[in-house]
């Protein structure tokens, strides 16, 4: 499955799938929106499907924003459980 990010008043809509077709591209085309932004907010409503290379790219993205100083968020349904994997992570 394709995937389509959308701008909507500085959040940044994601359709689709995050997985292991999908996660270089959505990386570097994130990275690229850092590099212009201070702050990135993505929308996660509309994505299908977010495979464990899915998560380790978000995973990636969050580290980046820690290392550049950047704010990083992501809303949405299934952004909860993100935290969680988020959360679990770190307390090991």
């Amino acid at each position: 499955m394709s995937l389509t990010i959308k701008e909507n008043n500085g959040v940044f809509l994601v359709e689709g799938a995050i997985n292991s077709t999908t996660s270089n591209s959505f990386k570097m085309h994130m990275e690229s929106l850092f590099q212009n932004n201070k702050e990135l907010v993505i929308n996660i409503d509309r994505t299908t499907e977010i495979d464990t290379i899915g998560v380790s790219v978000l995973k990636s993205l969050y580290m980046y924003s820690l290392h550049h100083t950047k704010e990083f968020y992501i809303t949405g349904n299934g952004c909860k459980e993100l935290f969680h994997d988020f959360s679990s992570d770190n307390a090991a």
